[in-house]
Protein backbone atom coordinates (compact mmCIF):
# COMPACT_ATOMS: atom_id res chain seq x y z
CA UNK A 1 0.00 0.00 0.00
CA UNK A 2 1.63 3.13 -1.38
CA UNK A 3 -0.72 6.03 0.46
CA UNK A 4 -0.53 9.72 1.41
CA UNK A 5 -2.93 11.13 4.09
CA UNK A 6 -4.15 14.66 3.55
CA UNK A 7 -6.55 17.17 5.44
CA UNK A 8 -6.52 20.37 7.98
CA UNK A 9 -4.52 20.54 10.78
CA UNK A 10 -6.43 18.82 13.96
CA UNK A 11 -8.32 16.47 11.32
CA UNK A 12 -6.48 14.03 13.15
CA UNK A 13 -3.91 12.76 10.16
CA UNK A 14 -0.90 11.99 12.70
CA UNK A 15 -3.14 9.77 15.06
CA UNK A 16 -4.13 7.81 12.18
CA UNK A 17 -1.32 7.43 10.38
CA UNK A 18 0.36 5.19 13.59
CA UNK A 19 -2.63 2.96 13.03
CA UNK A 20 -2.65 2.58 9.23
CA UNK A 21 1.01 1.88 8.72
CA UNK A 22 0.45 -0.95 12.10
CA UNK A 23 -2.56 -1.73 10.02
CA UNK A 24 -0.81 -1.98 6.40
CA UNK A 25 2.56 -3.15 7.50
CA UNK A 26 4.25 0.11 6.14
CA UNK A 27 6.96 3.03 7.24
CA UNK A 28 5.07 6.43 8.56
CA UNK A 29 7.19 8.76 7.07
CA UNK A 30 6.49 12.50 8.43
CA UNK A 31 8.26 15.22 6.77
CA UNK A 32 8.86 16.54 9.97
CA UNK A 33 10.82 13.37 11.14
CA UNK A 34 12.54 13.68 7.94
CA UNK A 35 13.77 16.76 8.32
CA UNK A 36 15.14 16.04 11.99
CA UNK A 37 16.95 13.35 11.23
CA UNK A 38 18.97 14.95 8.45
CA UNK A 39 19.55 17.51 10.65
CA UNK A 40 20.47 15.75 13.26
CA UNK A 41 22.82 13.16 11.21
CA UNK A 42 24.52 16.21 9.79
CA UNK A 43 23.67 14.97 6.28
CA UNK A 44 23.98 17.61 3.31
CA UNK A 45 20.21 17.72 3.05
CA UNK A 46 20.28 17.78 6.71
CA UNK A 47 22.96 21.36 6.44
CA UNK A 48 20.75 23.03 3.62
CA UNK A 49 17.47 22.35 5.35
CA UNK A 50 19.06 24.09 8.62
CA UNK A 51 20.39 27.60 6.76
CA UNK A 52 17.34 28.23 5.93
CA UNK A 53 15.45 27.35 8.69
CA UNK A 54 18.20 29.12 11.35
CA UNK A 55 17.61 32.19 8.71
CA UNK A 56 13.93 31.83 9.79
CA UNK A 57 13.21 31.34 6.20
CA UNK A 58 10.91 28.05 4.76
CA UNK A 59 12.92 25.44 3.42
CA UNK A 60 12.44 25.35 -0.54
CA UNK A 61 10.26 22.60 -1.85
CA UNK A 62 13.34 21.53 -3.97
CA UNK A 63 14.99 20.76 -0.58
CA UNK A 64 11.92 19.16 0.72
CA UNK A 65 11.65 16.86 -2.59
CA UNK A 66 15.49 15.76 -2.20
CA UNK A 67 14.56 14.60 1.29
CA UNK A 68 11.60 12.49 0.67
CA UNK A 69 12.96 10.97 -2.64
CA UNK A 70 15.71 10.00 -0.30
CA UNK A 71 13.61 8.32 1.92
CA UNK A 72 12.31 6.58 -0.22
CA UNK A 73 14.60 4.60 -1.40
CA UNK A 74 15.19 2.90 2.31
CA UNK A 75 14.62 -0.56 1.99
CA UNK A 76 11.76 -0.83 4.56
CA UNK A 77 9.63 0.97 1.45
CA UNK A 78 9.73 -1.96 -0.19
CA UNK A 79 5.93 -3.11 0.07
CA UNK A 80 4.43 1.02 0.45
CA UNK A 81 4.61 3.56 2.48
CA UNK A 82 2.56 6.37 4.01
CA UNK A 83 3.35 10.17 3.78
CA UNK A 84 2.06 12.38 6.38
CA UNK A 85 2.85 15.87 5.71
CA UNK A 86 3.78 15.38 2.29
CA UNK A 87 2.99 16.80 -0.63
CA UNK A 88 1.71 20.68 0.70
CA UNK A 89 1.38 21.79 -2.21
CA UNK A 90 0.60 21.38 -6.15
CA UNK A 91 4.34 21.14 -7.09
CA UNK A 92 5.46 19.23 -4.82
CA UNK A 93 2.70 16.98 -5.99
CA UNK A 94 3.81 16.68 -9.55
CA UNK A 95 7.31 15.96 -8.34
CA UNK A 96 5.84 13.17 -6.66
CA UNK A 97 3.92 12.17 -9.12
CA UNK A 98 7.03 11.93 -11.58
CA UNK A 99 9.19 10.55 -9.04
CA UNK A 100 6.98 7.48 -8.17
CA UNK A 101 6.36 6.93 -11.87
CA UNK A 102 10.42 7.05 -12.74
CA UNK A 103 11.02 4.24 -9.87
CA UNK A 104 7.77 1.98 -10.84
CA UNK A 105 5.95 2.32 -7.58
CA UNK A 106 2.91 4.64 -8.03
CA UNK A 107 0.24 5.69 -5.52
CA UNK A 108 -2.35 3.23 -4.31
CA UNK A 109 -4.55 5.82 -3.06
CA UNK A 110 -4.70 9.33 -1.18
CA UNK A 111 -6.99 9.35 1.77
CA UNK A 112 -8.66 13.05 2.66
CA UNK A 113 -9.85 13.32 6.65
CA UNK A 114 -12.33 16.11 6.92
CA UNK A 115 -13.99 17.91 9.48
CA UNK A 116 -16.06 21.24 9.66
CA UNK A 117 -13.95 24.38 11.24
CA UNK A 118 -15.43 24.58 14.39
CA UNK A 119 -14.73 21.22 15.19
CA UNK A 120 -11.44 21.44 14.44
CA UNK A 121 -10.65 24.55 15.80
CA UNK A 122 -11.92 23.10 19.32
CA UNK A 123 -9.72 20.11 18.75
CA UNK A 124 -6.46 22.09 18.20
CA UNK A 125 -7.36 24.95 21.11
CA UNK A 126 -8.03 21.78 23.85
CA UNK A 127 -4.79 20.32 23.05
CA UNK A 128 -1.98 20.23 25.45
CA UNK A 129 1.64 18.45 24.59
CA UNK A 130 3.91 17.07 27.26
CA UNK A 131 7.17 19.61 27.69
CA UNK A 132 9.30 16.60 28.45
CA UNK A 133 7.96 13.45 25.96
CA UNK A 134 5.81 15.39 23.80
CA UNK A 135 3.14 12.94 24.35
CA UNK A 136 -0.18 14.36 23.40
CA UNK A 137 -3.84 15.35 25.34
CA UNK A 138 -6.43 17.02 25.22
CA UNK A 139 -8.69 19.29 27.59
CA UNK A 140 -11.59 17.49 26.77
CA UNK A 141 -11.21 14.25 24.83
CA UNK A 142 -8.30 12.82 26.07
CA UNK A 143 -7.60 14.43 29.97
CA UNK A 144 -4.44 13.39 32.13
CA UNK A 145 -5.08 11.66 35.08
CA UNK A 146 -3.59 15.01 37.18
CA UNK A 147 -4.42 18.61 35.70
CA UNK A 148 -1.11 19.69 33.66
CA UNK A 149 0.90 17.03 34.21
CA UNK A 150 1.09 13.97 32.07
CA UNK A 151 0.58 10.44 32.85
CA UNK A 152 3.46 8.97 30.86
CA UNK A 153 6.35 10.94 32.53
CA UNK A 154 5.24 13.87 35.39
CA UNK A 155 6.08 16.58 32.81
CA UNK A 156 4.43 19.71 32.33
CA UNK A 157 1.58 19.79 29.75
CA UNK A 158 1.77 23.48 28.21
CA UNK A 159 -0.63 24.97 24.75
CA UNK A 160 1.82 25.19 21.88
CA UNK A 161 1.93 28.79 20.47
CA UNK A 162 0.27 27.25 17.08
CA UNK A 163 -2.94 26.06 18.98
CA UNK A 164 -3.71 29.70 20.29
CA UNK A 165 -7.37 30.69 18.54
CA UNK A 166 -6.25 33.26 16.17
CA UNK A 167 -3.07 31.49 14.82
CA UNK A 168 -5.52 28.00 14.07
CA UNK A 169 -7.53 30.32 11.77
CA UNK A 170 -4.15 31.63 10.12
CA UNK A 171 -3.34 28.24 9.92
CA UNK A 172 -6.88 26.85 8.01
CA UNK A 173 -6.90 29.92 5.87
CA UNK A 174 -2.88 28.62 4.71
CA UNK A 175 -4.27 25.64 4.24
CA UNK A 176 -7.44 25.91 1.91
CA UNK A 177 -4.96 28.24 0.29
CA UNK A 178 -1.86 25.91 -0.64
CA UNK A 179 -2.61 22.56 0.31
CA UNK A 180 -6.33 22.17 -0.52
CA UNK A 181 -5.80 22.42 -4.17
CA UNK A 182 -3.77 19.26 -4.35
CA UNK A 183 -7.28 17.44 -3.27
CA UNK A 184 -8.59 18.40 -6.54
CA UNK A 185 -5.34 17.44 -8.17
CA UNK A 186 -5.53 13.64 -6.44
CA UNK A 187 -9.15 13.02 -7.63
CA UNK A 188 -8.58 13.93 -11.69
CA UNK A 189 -6.40 10.99 -10.92
CA UNK A 190 -8.82 8.96 -9.31
CA UNK A 191 -7.18 8.36 -6.11
CA UNK A 192 -9.00 10.36 -3.85
CA UNK A 193 -10.78 8.72 -0.93
CA UNK A 194 -12.86 11.15 1.57
CA UNK A 195 -13.46 10.08 4.95
CA UNK A 196 -14.83 12.34 8.03
CA UNK A 197 -12.75 12.97 10.70
CA UNK A 198 -15.81 13.04 13.15
CA UNK A 199 -15.72 10.45 15.92
CA UNK A 200 -13.32 8.41 18.25
CA UNK A 201 -9.95 7.38 17.27
CA UNK A 202 -11.28 3.78 16.37
CA UNK A 203 -14.58 4.53 14.54
CA UNK A 204 -11.99 6.76 12.34
CA UNK A 205 -9.24 3.94 11.85
CA UNK A 206 -12.40 1.57 10.97
CA UNK A 207 -13.62 4.25 8.31
CA UNK A 208 -10.35 4.75 6.97
CA UNK A 209 -9.65 1.14 6.37
CA UNK A 210 -13.10 0.26 5.13
CA UNK A 211 -12.01 3.38 2.26
CA UNK A 212 -9.09 1.86 1.19
CA UNK A 213 -10.19 -1.81 0.89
Amino acid sequence: MRLILVGPPGAGKGTQAVHLASHFAIPHISTGDIFRENIKGGTELGKLAKSYTDAGNLVPDSVTNEMIADRLTNPDTVNGFLLDGYPRNIGQAEYLHNHLSEINKPLDAVLEFTLDNDALIKRLAGRRVCRSCSTPFHVDFEKPQVEGVCDRCGGELYQRADDQEDVISHRLNVYVEQTEPIINYYKEKNLLRSISAEGSVSEISARAIHALQ
